[in-house]
């Protein structure tokens, strides 16, 4: 289930389901900004969720990486470390390219208009400094084209590497308040629109080389 998604429009989705999906985008999103430690309490007032799933959510989460457990019956997003950077890059830029490739010969003209659609929202959203948003939108962007390959195995360890990594894009995201946020997808859709996957590879490549570049800027300036 995505950010955004419409899954469970058509069937009833498990009360436990949907508070993961909720604490999930929480992550993904910036609510919960890394470092920053919350209540159990508190997530089950903040999602309006019973005991049990949330704790079955963050069981899930920090088995994931997105999340770490402390004794105090805190939760916190983890701290990116230049080790850490390093390890889920090498993922990504081995794991996302590929998916892209496979993406190109399945996008159908409704797909890409689908993607045109959400990049147009992104620029938008970082000018009202709606930071949430943009996070929302660029997540989005990224796994709607994913979804496309139909490389389910490669599309979970994708989601699984943005857990780690989505939540130190807010502040670069937030350093951003006019203008475009440097990404390539404008490259991807081009690609995209002439099914070429090698090309549409190398615009995924790049924007994730990007970001991690502006990441690992934060990191080093001590913003992360």
């Amino acid at each position: 289930m995505d950010i955004g998604g419409t899954e469970g429009q058509d069937r009833k989705v498990p009360t436990h389901e949907v508070t993961y999906v909720q604490l999930r985008n929480m992550v993904l999103t910036g609510g919960l900004a890394p470092g920053q430690a919350v209540t159990i309490q508190g997530l089950i007032k903040e999602l309006n969720a019973g005991m049990t799933p949330v704790r079955e959510a963050i069981r899930r989460l920090t088995a994931e990486g997105a999340l770490t457990l402390h004794g105090n019956r805190r939760v916190s997003v983890p701290r990116l470390t230049a080790t850490l950077l390093d390890q889920i890059a090498f993922a990504r830029l081995t794991v996302e390219p590929k998916i892209a490739e496979l993406a190109a010969p399945r996008l159908s003209g409704e797909t890409i208009e689908r993607l045109v659609e959400i990049d147009a929202g992104i620029d938008p959203a970082i000018r009202r400094g709606d930071i949430p948003a943009y996070l929302t939108g660029n997540h989005l962007f990224h796994f709607t084209l994913y979804e496309a390959s139909g490389a389910q195995v490669l599309v979970e360890i994708a989601q699984s590497l943005w857990l780690r990594f989505g939540p130190s894009l807010r502040v670069v995201a937030a350093r951003y308040s006019e203008g475009r946020l440097p990404d390539r997808h404008l490259d991807a859709l081009e690609a995209a629109r002439a099914g070429d996957g090698r090309a549409l590879a190398r615009a995924i490549e790049a924007d994730i080389a990007q970001g991690v570049d502006m990441v690992r800027q934060a990191l080093q300036a001590g913003e992360v």
